[in-house]
């Protein structure tokens, strides 16, 4: 058995394209894993996987696919697309249970035009880890909000994003994108710094700074995380976008 796969990157603007070649089996879900994750960081409009030259030799290891998508879904925000996988990995694909909800195209080049015609609305900022970033923050959202007609979210949205900033600004220290994206049902915010260190909420002293905050966020959201993003970390949230 091979043990070989290459992951290789191009951007067809907004898009990112990940040529897979070799054998895919649980052996290499590994380094899959890791490109895929990799190539979300830049924050792409949409992910497409291209696997033209892949020799699936176990169907298990699609699970990577699946796996991916729903981190992108998390955080950026993002559909995973799949295109020219062979008949059997095609056919391995729309047997499983967490898979076949994938989009699979025949085409790739297909794939990425309908990809980059899916535009998902989106704002983003850049802030400093000033005490000025939260209300910017808070102005990003509200905006957002009233452009998409989403109302009700403003108020919880903006408390969310407004903490996670606030926490960036008290123990990150580093420069910060924000980013705002509705992706029905949800919608999805997010912060990447550029420290390492992982946001938690929940625990035991709630004294501490930033404690209570990072309690609120879980409490008004539906889902909220923190993964690693190039040299620092992305704390992302999901609220219902009603």
């Amino acid at each position: 058995m091979s043990s070989r796969i290459t992951c290789e990157v191009r951007t067809t603007a907004p898009v990112a394209v990940v040529r897979l070649a070799g054998t895919l089996h649980r052996g290499t879900m590994r380094s899959v894993h890791h490109a895929l994750t990799e190539a979300l960081v830049d924050q792409p409009d949409a992910l497409v996987v291209d696997m033209a030259e892949v020799s699936v030799e176990d169907r298990l290891a699609l699970s990577v696919f699946a796996a991916t998508a729903r981190r992108a879904e998390e955080w950026p925000a993002v559909p995973v697309l799949l295109c020219a996988p062979s008949p059997v990995a095609a056919r391995w694909l729309a047997e499983s249970t967490t898979c076949r909800v994938l989009p699979v195209s025949a085409d790739c080049a297909e794939a990425t035009r309908l990809a980059g015609a899916a535009s998902t609305p989106r704002m983003r900022a850049r802030l400093e880890p000033v005490a000025e970033a939260c209300r910017r923050a808070r102005e990003l959202v509200t905006d957002a909000c009233t452009r998409w007609n989403l109302p009700d979210a403003s108020g919880p949205a903006a408390l969310v994003l407004s903490e996670l900033v606030g926490n960036v600004v008290r123990h990150a220290g580093t420069p910060m994108q924000v980013t705002v994206t509705l992706r029905r049902p949800y919608l999805h915010l997010a912060v990447v710094d550029g420290s390492s260190a992982q946001a938690r909420a929940g625990g035991t002293d709630l004294r501490a700074e930033g404690g209570r905050g990072l309690m609120l966020v879980r409490e008004l959201t539906q889902r909220w995380g923190s993964v690693p993003a190039g040299p620092g970390k992305a704390v992302w949230a999901m609220l219902p976008a009603t």
